[in-house]
């Protein structure tokens, strides 16, 4: 994995001029390879980078039509540039309105994996946005940077198994300041988090094994980590991971990481994060191949703890942060628990199960009522949220964005989080709850105070990713209140392509909700 002390290659190029690359200095000596990510035509934005790399790029762009457009990145010999190497990553007019920020990270992660390959392990990123460019690509920079750093990323099983591709040294970002270089590095700490947890395999991240590495990446950060083995407390939890209990390793946990700055404490953000290290289904055993891939049913729980460990490395001021994990292993046995099953949730709420396989909406469920309790608790401007890979109907409505849906009291708070998102390349598609959702959990009987979900996937169902909102605000004792609550669906964007068995895991929403945090507007 990238070296994040190399990123001093970041910082040495702040203030430098667009010309840059035309001068001797010793932060661009040490770079091997170019990487230009610009709109088309690219010969059009490579003015101001020194005679030998426009040279290069107009010689290319007679000869090749494909740069007038979006394609491939290219990699040419360039003499009088670092390393002899000048990689061309075209990103496409980005004329439409439709255009965003994610066209710069898709061609940036290409670019520089290219420039990798290429034997270069020193590249230099420059970054141009569209002329006249919207406000949506005004983190242009940043989000190149991002993806340059993540496209370095491999997964824990290969590093450790010491089979990792070779990956960059350093990465060169020319442009960014060196405030915001280490703003850059904080997240990708996080996000790199985020990867560990949500990639790996279930029996090296099995519970447990989560809350350890929790432990360990939160050494000396001044997070506090607390590890309940006990989730009696707890009792959808507890029901969840009834039938895993009889395999030691496979036994549940709740992980609470609680990041507390200095100073004063201006307002309060709880984060429920689903982490299922593996889904069966439960008795309602998934079929016809849905189970492969599930051991990434953890990513919002990755989510959760990547934005805490970002938080932590920026030194986030004015803000309290408590990141919750539910960890368990959805298995099937003699334990499992069952359909119709009426139990009550950490807030007293009777819920009848409707489908073993919802089962990270109960998780979510009693984690959320833990954050009212905390919240309740004389909490600053308190908000809660909860991010889960939780339906696939999110997917099929929405297709690779993040399904937000929130309270009216959260209304303002989504707002200024939908723009960000965008800015940052994580937009969302919003939703907001209706009668229609509750009325489809409402009890059916006087046995019970909700329902936690009909008999089918959510795929087959109508709304299948707003009512378990419905069911979230019920069943934590938040319905009702004044607290505002935002839901985070990310089981379209957990990983790349929703591959859920060997997509990259994203890192989506870490670099959204860091900026939320820090107060980006």
């Amino acid at each position: 994995m990238t070296s994040f002390a190399a990123m001093v290659h970041v910082t040495s190029l702040a203030g430098l001029p667009a010309n840059a690359l035309a001068e001797s200095t010793s932060a661009i000596a040490a770079c091997d390879a170019v990487v230009l990510v610009a709109p088309s035509p690219i010969a059009k934005y490579a003015g101001g980078l020194g005679s030998a790399v426009g040279a290069v790029v107009e010689a290319a762009a007679r000869v090749d039509s494909a740069l007038e457009g979006k394609s491939a990145p290219l990699v040419l010999p360039a003499p009088g540039v670092p390393g002899g190497r000048l990689v061309l990553a075209p990103m496409g007019p980005l004329s439409e309105e439709v255009d965003d920020v994610r066209s710069v990270a898709e061609a940036a992660a290409a670019g520089f994996a290219r420039a990798v390959d290429a034997g270069a392990s020193r590249p230099l990123l420059v970054v141009r946005a569209p002329v006249g460019a919207a406000p949506r690509f005004a983190r242009a920079v940043e989000v190149g940077a991002l993806a340059a750093l993540g496209s370095q990323w491999t997964p824990l099983e290969a590093r450790e198994a010491e089979m990792a591709p070779r990956s960059a040294e350093s990465v060169a970002v020319l442009g960014l300041s060196e405030a915001r270089a280490r703003e850059i590095a904080a997240i990708e700490v996080g996000r790199a988090l985020c990867r560990d947890i949500t990639g790996t395999e279930p029996e090296r991240m099995a519970p447990r094994r989560v809350a350890e590495l929790c432990e360990a990446a939160f050494a000396r950060t001044g997070v506090l980590v607390k590890i309940e083995r006990n989730v009696d407390d707890y009792p959808l939890i507890s029901a969840v991971s009834r039938a895993s209990r009889v395999v030691e390793r496979h036994r549940p946990c709740v992980v609470r990481l609680d990041y507390r700055p200095r100073g004063e404490i201006r307002r309060t953000v709880l984060l429920a994060g689903k982490g299922v290290t593996y889904d069966t289904g439960g008795v309602d055993l998934k079929t016809d191949g849905h189970m492969a891939g599930m051991s990434r049913d953890k990513g919002g729980a990755g989510a959760v703890a990547g934005l805490v460990r970002a938080a932590a490395a920026l030194g986030l001021e004015g803000v309290r942060i408590v990141g919750l994990l539910g960890l368990v292993r959805n298995s099937i046995g003699e334990e499992s628990y069952v359909s119709d099953e009426i139990i009550r949730s950490r807030a007293g709420v009777r819920v009848r199960i409707g489908n073993t396989d919802a089962e990270g909406r109960l998780i979510l469920a009693d984690l959320l009522a833990l954050g009212r309790e905390l919240a309740m608790s004389g909490a600053p401007d308190p908000i809660v949220f909860s991010v889960a890979t939780l339906t696939g109907h999110v997917y099929r409505a929405h297709g690779p964005y993040t399904g937000a849906i929130g309270n009216s009291a959260a209304r303002p708070e989504l707002d200024r989080l939908d723009v960000l998102a965008e800015r940052w390349g994580e937009p969302m598609e919003r939703v907001r709850p209706r009668r229609e959702d509750y009325a489809f959990v409402a009890p059916r009987s006087s046995a019970e105070d909700v329902v936690s979900s009909n008999r089918l996937a959510s795929v087959n169902t109508p709304r299948g990713h707003q009512f378990p909102f419905a069911f979230l605000d019920i069943a934590s004792g938040l319905k009702g209140g004044a607290l505002p609550f935002i839901h985070l669906d990310i089981g379209g964007v957990g990983v790349e392509s929703a591959d859920w068995q060997f997509g990259r895991p994203t890192g989506v929403p870490i670099p959204s909700l860091t900026a939320y945090l820090s107060g980006e507007s």
